[in-house]
């Protein structure tokens, strides 16, 4: 009573291959999912907008991207391995790089020696707004 034999139990009711291939699936996606939220609290996307008239415009705010927090950060190009081309994020300017303690081996400038980040040509390293005419 209550067996359904087909594609991902056996006559017996033991999992097949295809149910284990579907849960390893959907573990390496919710993994992925975590990792993306992780990523998103390091790295916030920017506020951005776009008009003909000035171009573009990306800024960082306390709340950008959807992520409160503490610091603003600066606009910075990130490229994220596998991907491609960049797109716009907010990055700590000091303390320890993310997920390291504070001590005197870093040089406490946050997340600005990451190596995924660039800066935006014709723009200040440290403004939190970033205009690109043309």
């Amino acid at each position: 009573l209550g067996k359904l034999v087909g594609r991902f139990y056996d006559e017996s009711g033991a999992p097949t291959e295809a149910l284990r291939q579907a849960e390893a699936v959907i573990e390496e996606a919710l993994k992925f999912k975590a990792e993306s939220e992780q990523r998103k609290q390091q790295f916030p996307p920017c506020n951005s907008e776009w008009s003909s008239a000035k171009g573009s415009r990306f800024w960082c705010s306390r709340q950008s991207g959807g992520v409160n927090r503490d610091w603003a950060g600066v606009p910075r190009k990130l490229y994220q391995p596998g991907s491609r081309g960049s797109h716009c994020v907010c990055v700590r300017t000091t303390g320890p790089p993310w997920g390291q303690p504070a001590s005197a081996q870093h040089r406490d400038r946050g997340d600005l020696d990451n190596p995924h980040l660039e800066e935006y040509d014709g723009c200040h390293p440290l403004a939190q707004q970033c205009v690109l005419t043309g």
